[in-house]
């Protein structure tokens, strides 16, 4: 069945709360996420998997390891076509928080590449 707006933030917050330290449950939930924004059969489901990512990393550190390689693989690989979308360029306050974000993620990313292995 298909949810609602609320139905849907519930659900990829449950989903967000599994992406947490390198094992094989966390790489299943990131693949689960990264696969509803994929299939999404609108931009507006798309949005929300974003919100739910971005509410996370934009609160204090540290952040889940789980949470990073999900948001990096989600803004990296061209598979989601994310800076493509039209709510990452709804507003230049918008865009730059993406930017901000993504920026701090890739190095934060390369800072742990040696210290954590790939799932």
């Amino acid at each position: 069945a298909d949810l609602d707006a609320e139905g849907r933030y519930v659900l990829f917050n449950a989903v967000a709360n599994q992406l947490r330290f390198p094992n094989s449950h966390t790489h299943y939930f990131s693949r689960v996420m990264l696969s509803l924004f994929a299939e999404a059969p609108k931009e507006i489901v798309q949005e929300q998997i974003t919100r739910v990512l971005l509410e996370r990393l934009i609160a204090n550190r540290p952040h889940p390891w789980g949470l990073l390689i999900t948001f990096i693989e989600l803004i990296k690989n061209r598979t989601y076509n994310f800076w493509e979308h039209s709510f990452v360029h709804c507003a230049p306050e918008i865009e730059r928080l993406f930017e901000s974000v993504s920026r701090s993620c890739s190095t934060h990313q390369q800072r742990t590449a040696d210290e954590v292995p790939a799932v």
